[in-house]
């Protein structure tokens, strides 16, 4: 949401199985980006959650994610970071954030 034009996109995060909180290695590695999840929600992915997006980004949900008929959907298979150390976190959250970026630019909604 940092890098959109919020008058073009906004972005949600919800998974399959969410935890009760953000992972701790994923907290770390955003704070190092400037990103607090301190508080952060987690939340369910639902059909109707999905339902009400312009476009769905999955990460390798595969069969659990939910299906939408007339949805845009891509799916990024990238690694899940719960448990892992946090030099692969790191890199995980770069490759988001680059795929992020390619994504804001394609469609024009990156910020100014």
């Amino acid at each position: 949401n940092r890098l959109a034009d919020p008058g073009k996109a906004r972005a949600l995060s919800a998974g399959t199985d969410p935890g009760p909180r953000v992972h701790p290695e994923v907290e770390a590695a955003m704070r190092e980006a400037g990103v607090d999840l301190s508080a952060a929600p987690t939340t369910k992915l639902t059909p109707e959650l999905a339902g009400q997006a312009q476009l769905l980004i999955t990460m390798g949900c595969g069969d659990r994610c939910p299906i939408v008929p007339g949805l845009e959907r891509d799916d990024w298979p990238l690694e899940d970071p719960k448990g892992q150390p946090i030099a692969r976190v790191r890199e995980i959250r770069d490759e988001i954030r680059g795929r992020v970026e390619r994504l804001l630019d394609h469609e024009g909604w990156r910020a100014g």
